[in-house]
């Protein structure tokens, strides 16, 4: 079966055969070319999805500037204020 371009996978694609790349790598029964091909692919796909990230992120920070909010709260820091 031939392997959809990372390009014109979705997020969720990208996670999902990555999750199945790294789970195929730690069983360490594969040919060493075999791995190297699967690792390639792990690491496009993990920069793929990181830029998917980053895009989202980009596109939310917009959204909240165009209704004037102009300082945006990190979530991990979000609770700290209510102690």
């Amino acid at each position: 079966m031939a392997k959809k371009k990372i390009e014109n996978m979705s997020f969720e694609e990208a996670v999902s055969e990555l999750e199945t790349i790294v789970n195929e790598l730690e069983r360490g029964d594969l040919p060493l070319e075999e791995s190297m091909t699967l690792f390639e692919r792990g690491l496009k796909l993990s920069q793929c999805s990181q830029t998917k990230l980053t895009d989202a992120e980009q596109k939310i920070e917009i959204l909240i500037n165009q209704m004037n909010q102009q300082t945006l709260i990190d979530f991990q820091d979000s609770g700290k204020e209510a102690e």
